[in-house]
């Protein structure tokens, strides 16, 4: 059985994505031990909230480090909403420093006539890495569900997986990288295709499992 330890700092829906994995077969434990997530075979780091908040519950935690030596480990990765954003150097909606494992800034949205803030609901995905397994076999525009105010603007745009159009503005709704992955949006929240990418991870943490296995 797969095991995904989901991060637990005070800051996510956990009960929601615990679900979604399980249901595509994880065995999820829910942990703020750094010995559990290094057991862990992939890690989820899911957050609802503000970015200052979250990064201080990370740090009252001492998970700050561990996260990023994680990451760099090449340990499966996913962050999901807040858990994408912390990612970055820092964001406009605070002071606090970003674990800084991308490049870039958190950004608020611009007001426009005619556009809510925050964005929230339904908004279709244009897929711009439309081949890594996150995204098998959805659609090309598959629809998820966002709540933010706020999106990463990366500084490489290699990094961009996929993108949504807010009005006039364009940002980037998701990032990959090797074994590193996060979304904006929620898809625990977002039915069959938040389904999908939820199994998809856990797909992917199987094979890397089984390759790590045949290299032992």
């Amino acid at each position: 059985m797969t095991t995904i330890a989901v991060v637990d700092y005070d800051m996510g829906n956990l009960h929601s994505a615990c679900k979604g994995l399980e249901n595509a077969g994880a065995t999820t434990i829910v942990t703020d031990s750094v010995k559990e997530m290094e057991r862990a075979e992939a890690i989820v780091l899911p957050g609802v909230g503000a970015f200052d908040p979250t990064i201080q519950h990370l740090r009252s935690r001492d998970l700050i480090q561990p996260i990023k030596d994680i990451i760099a480990s090449g340990k499966p990765f996913l962050g999901i909403c807040l858990g994408l954003q912390i990612l970055f150097e820092g964001s406009e909606e605070g002071s606090e420093p970003g674990l800084g494992v991308v490049s870039g800034m958190v950004r608020r949205f611009r007001p426009e006539p005619n556009i809510t803030i925050p964005h929230m609901g339904w908004n279709q995905l244009h897929l711009t890495q439309p081949q890594i397994p996150l995204w098998q076999p959805l659609p090309h525009h598959p629809w998820v569900y966002f709540v933010h105010s706020y999106y990463a603007d990366t500084a490489d745009p290699t990094l961009t997986a996929a993108t949504i159009s807010h009005g006039t503005q364009t940002v980037t709704a998701a990032i990959a990288r090797d074994t590193l992955m996060a979304v904006q949006f929620h898809p625990e929240k977002s039915s069959t295709a938040g389904l999908q990418i939820l199994s998809n991870f856990v797909a992917l943490v199987k094979s890397q499992s089984l390759v790590g296995a045949m290299g032992r």
